[in-house]
């Protein structure tokens, strides 16, 4: 078999992903394998996009968003727009994640500013009561 050429069973180990996915992205038009009848044959291009997926579903990109992405590397001026709507991309998922870092950050600390006060009236209650 070609080296650069992997068999649904070798991404599967190598991604750490089930066939299950990998067909799903296929369906979902995020990567294309080859085929020979039945079986799916993954190329360098699928690898390098898989990765990418698995990176942007970390970072919370929706799959429409990374598929127009990745589709971009395919005209024109191949990387230099993918690149430039990638890094726009990126800074307005990072801004979305520090929000919600922030936001999250403040319900903890209500939370636990509430969890206080419980525990001292809980601590006032049974003292009343002995």
């Amino acid at each position: 078999m070609d080296q650069d050429l992997m068999t649904i069973r070798q991404m599967c180990e190598a991604f750490d992903v089930t066939p299950r996915t990998l067909r799903f992205y296929e369906a979902k038009e995020l990567i294309t394998p080859l085929r020979e009848g039945q079986k799916r044959l993954y190329t360098r291009r699928d690898r390098g996009r898989l990765k990418l997926i698995l990176r942007g579903k970390r970072f919370g990109f929706a799959l429409e968003e990374m598929r127009q992405l990745l589709n971009l590397y395919d005209r024109g001026d191949q990387k230099g727009e993918q690149l430039k709507r990638t890094v726009v991309a990126a800074r307005e998922r990072l801004a979305q994640m520090e929000q919600q870092r922030d936001e999250l950050t403040e319900a903890i600390d209500e939370l636990r500013a509430q969890l206080e006060s419980g525990a001292e009236k809980l601590a006032e209650f049974r003292q009343a009561a002995e």
